[in-house]
């Protein structure tokens, strides 16, 4: 009986032995490093499991036993819970962060940045065109673009708020769009509950309208409130705004990068020379500085705002016709000038 006792306890001594030392192993495995001499990336499919996904790394020479990796993610009880995506894998990462970087869907995020005083048209081609994103919309259906994004006119126009989107790989188009559409909805939001009092603007969306012709107008930041003063004051006074963007927007395609006086005198919707008050929809995404600027426009005297052919952007503003047509024939002497020095 004593003999059998001893080999009992030396059979229960090695067991406990063994696991210590299996224990000690796993540890030690989870914990060393990967054998990866630089980043790789590694996707995992929607529904892959465990077994699958460690198989894959092994095979890819991104892990060594798979196994164990699959027994470890059970032992945690997080066998079930990797989420699909594609994940950037970094040298020195070890099986235990991987695993850790599965759960909580760490994965790749791709950018897109949409660029204020793009239309609509060259927003969503820019998103269609990107290679994470899904596209699944039918372009062509105008009506189930704005369906779908939750748009609150019938043209998207204007919609989408230009600033860099983050996303995961299979993202769709609809769903960025929905993303930007969102965030000018916010955006917009924002500006006008915090606009300033006596504005010629019935709602929000002619503050959009607004702001996507300031946005065309100038890309300097210091200049938008100005202009959108300017266009404010001759909203107040019944005047035309008389703004190019607008009509180079109303003639579409036929547009040939020269606008002519032909082209001023052409009666469309989007005519500002043509027709008083705003265009019936935005003209381009406006960006924030946009925006702010309609909500709180310079408190100036000036009615007109001319380039002043500099070449830096800039404009000259005048409080009367007369001295505006002084600037505009100082510009067009500064066009001829550059014209001449060009040939």
């Amino acid at each position: 009986m004593g003999r059998l006792t001893r080999i009992l306890a030396l059979v229960l001594g090695l067991l406990f032995a063994t696991g210590i030392i299996g224990i000690l192993y796993v540890r030690h495995y989870v914990h060393s490093p990967l054998p990866l001499a630089q980043s790789e990336i590694f996707s995992i499919s929607p529904g892959q499991g465990t077994s699958s996904v460690a198989g894959q790394l092994e095979r890819d020479g991104l892990l060594k036993h798979s196994r164990l990796f699959s027994l470890y993610a059970r032992y945690l009880g997080v066998a079930s819970n990797i989420k699909a995506g594609e994940y950037l894998i970094d040298a020195g990462q070890t099986p235990a962060g991987l695993l850790s970087q599965f759960v909580e869907g760490r994965v790749v995020l791709h950018s897109l940045t949409l660029v204020e005083g793009w239309t609509f048209r060259q927003a969503l081609d820019a998103i269609r065109s990107h290679p994470a994103v899904d596209a699944v919309l039918n372009i062509d259906d105008g009506s189930t673009i704005v369906r779908l994004a939750k748009l609150p006119t019938d043209s998207p126009e204007g919609w989408l708020l230009p600033e860099t989107y983050h996303f995961p790989r299979g993202t769709t188009d609809i769903e960025l769009l929905s993303l930007a559409a969102n965030a000018m909805r916010d955006s917009l939001a924002d500006a006008w509950d915090a606009r300033d009092e006596g504005l010629p603007l019935k709602n929000s969306y002619e503050a959009l309208i607004l702001a996507s012709i300031v946005e065309k107008e100038t890309g300097i930041e210091s200049e938008r409130s100005r202009i959108a003063g300017v266009f404010v004051r001759r909203l107040k006074k019944g005047m035309r705004l008389q703004t190019d963007p607008t009509v180079i927007y109303g003639l579409g395609a036929s547009y040939t990068g020269n606008l002519r006086r032909s082209d001023l005198e052409r009666d469309t919707p989007f005519n500002t020379y043509t027709r008083h008050g705003l265009p019936p929809t935005p003209i381009a995404l406006p960006g924030m500085g946009a925006l702010l600027a309609v909500a709180h426009p310079a408190d100036e005297d000036a009615l007109y705002f001319v380039a002043t052919g500099k070449g830096d952007g800039t404009h000259y503003f005048s409080k009367t016709l007369e001295e505006h047509n002084q600037a505009v024939a100082r510009y067009l002497a500064r066009l001829r000038e550059s014209r001449g020095k060009a040939k």
